[in-house]
């Protein structure tokens, strides 16, 4: 029995952290977009760009070296 009075104000404490983080989370907008997360994941975030030619090597002041 002693237990129990120990239990039963330990558990209304867990339940009232569990009320007080839900609405934390509730008006920080963390429930908004629930659709978005799971769309977003299959679609590509930028095109493929595409391969950039090698420019050739910048010449010295007095031409190419031999």
């Amino acid at each position: 029995m002693s237990t129990l009075l120990i239990l039963i104000p330990v558990s209304l404490a867990f339940g009232l952290l569990a009320l007080v983080a839900f609405l934390w989370a509730q008006r920080s907008g963390q429930f908004d977009d629930l659709d978005g997360a799971a769309n977003r994941i299959l679609f590509d975030d930028d095109p493929p760009q595409p391969a950039k030619k090698a420019e050739p090597a910048p010449e010295g002041p007095s031409g190419p070296e031999k």
